[in-house]
């Protein structure tokens, strides 16, 4: 490992990174894998100089995210780290044969079959995300004042769109803002102090998080008492689930929500399903609802996009003013070329997890280099997609015009399948891509179709939180005017 290249600078405490913290440094990676020549790999040292590798060429992402999947599982600290929030045993913690086996079990749930037949409810959910807005600034009594926090609407609709397509159950987030589900979403995804990224640092040189976990202190204790709270739910949705199919009240092979789809399957015991449903629960309102903001930030940050997207929306899908708007079919959204451009270009220049670790199970070889078990490996969406040598002279702008035109609306003319890492790639890659790719579209079409939007501060320093994905620290605080007319 001694000949991959690494960046020239090391501290004798801190690495290549300038942070006492442990905070993956994104921006000097982007960087690095610009300058330091490399052939797809290379070298790093993070805090406590604990030797790391990153992943910068398709070559590499191929040969470990297709070829040698199995060979390089997630490390125990980020399986411990997780399993807090989405349970040890769902599919995004399991290894080997046991995640074969829950992936092929779990995919009728997210085949372009079934996703096409939730499209109406992502579409319902985000109408009633936009009149709650609406009847929100109606309420106040200062009728200039029309600021919103994107995040904490963005978090609420997610949550119901999980629950109504994951589950077939309603949670009412979006109808009520102390609902104890999305307090307990708060406490769990909340920015960490700096005294427990401390805590985390020592965690981490000791190389046992288990200790940390296990201490006396009101973050553990709250992270104990929410996870157990959120289990329950999944746990009382599931029983009232299957006594419905026991009873003959839904019909086999009738429920699209991923419940149905795994009970029918007959592969999980109930622990194993309330598992499966802290997975999707955790990951898939918190990823879409990180996006949506990010959304938000672009479309305030360039008006332009903001206009032409209006122009699109309001002119082929179906007006949400009237007291019953009309469903929307999956073929319609998807034929809306710019809107999904826009949508590609959010996931591609702000990927809601920057960054996801593997470990060596075994001595093996990456692009050529010997890599010894135990090695720690970066894989980073954030940097792959920000790869000028991938992407063009203009990787660092959002440029919604890359995915438009011919053979552009998959690739962005990129120049491999491996330059959009936001999902991954093979058999470890995201399992509700498709599921997200529509529900952002939904909620961002129902929004810019409704609201004209601008940031309460433009020439505010984007600074961002970074929890278990990374997002606006303030949750996009924007001035949201109502347009009549659709």
């Amino acid at each position: 490992m001694k000949n991959i290249p690494s960046p020239p600078t090391r501290h004798w405490f801190t690495g290549n990174t300038s942070s006492y913290l442990i905070r993956t440094p994104f921006e000097e990676m982007i960087e690095w894998a610009r300058t330091v020549p490399n052939t797809g790999l290379i070298r790093y040292y993070i805090v406590g100089n604990k030797e790391r590798i990153l992943l910068t060429s398709p070559k590499a992402l191929g040969e470990l995210l297709v070829q040698k999947v199995y060979d390089f599982p997630k490390p125990e600290m980020v399986r411990l780290s997780l399993s807090r929030v989405t349970g040890k045993h769902g599919v995004l913690l399991v290894e080997g044969e046991k995640h074969k086996k829950q992936r092929k079990n779990l995919m009728p749930a997210f085949s372009y079959r079934h996703i096409k037949d939730l499209y109406p409810v992502f579409w319902s959910k985000s109408i009633e995300m936009v009149k709650l807005i609406e009847s929100d600034l109606r309420r106040r009594a200062d009728t200039e004042d029309n600021v919103i926090r994107v995040s904490e609407w963005a978090s609420r609709a997610t949550l119901d769109i999980i629950g109504v397509a994951g589950m077939d159950h309603d949670f009412g987030s979006l109808r009520n803002s102390q609902n104890e589900l999305t307090k307990h979403y708060e406490r769990l995804l909340s920015e960490p102090s700096v005294g427990m990224r401390i805590i985390f640092v020592v965690g981490i040189l000791l190389a046992n998080l288990q200790v940390i976990q296990s201490l006396p202190l009101k973050r553990n204790r709250e992270f104990r008492e929410s996870s157990q709270f959120i289990r329950d739910v999944a746990r009382q949705v599931i029983r009232e689930k299957e006594s419905k199919m026991k009873d003959g009240q839904s019909a086999p092979g009738s429920g699209i929500d991923i419940v149905s789809v795994a009970l029918e399957s007959g592969a999980f015991t109930e622990e194993e399903l309330v598992d499966q449903m802290m997975t999707f629960l955790a990951a898939g309102h918190e990823t879409t609802s990180t996006a949506l903001q990010w959304s938000i930030y672009a479309l305030c940050k360039h008006r332009d996009v903001q206009t032409r997207l209006r122009e699109e929306v309001r002119s082929n899908l179906p007006a949400i003013s009237a007291e019953n708007p009309e469903p929307l079919s999956a073929a319609t959204l998807d034929s809306l070329p710019y809107l999904n451009a826009f949508c590609n270009e959010v996931f591609r220049f702000h990927p809601s997890v920057p960054g996801t670790m593997r470990e060596t199970a075994r001595d093996t070889s990456l692009v050529g280099y010997p890599i010894p078990q135990g090695t720690r490996i970066l894989i980073s969406p954030e940097v792959v997609n920000h790869s000028k040598e991938l992407w063009g002279p203009d990787a660092d702008q959002f440029n919604v015009e890359r995915w438009l035109g011919p053979g552009r609306a998959n690739t962005g003319g990129a120049s491999s399948n491996y330059s959009f890492l936001t999902f991954l790639h093979g058999s470890r890659s995201c399992i509700g891509q498709g599921f997200a790719k529509a529900e952002l579209a939904c909620l961002v079409a129902a929004t810019v179709g409704r609201f004209e939007m601008e940031l309460k501060d433009p020439e505010a320093k984007l600074e961002v939180r970074l929890s278990a994905t990374v997002a606006p620290k303030d949750g996009v605080v924007a001035k949201f005017t109502p347009l009549e007319g659709w």
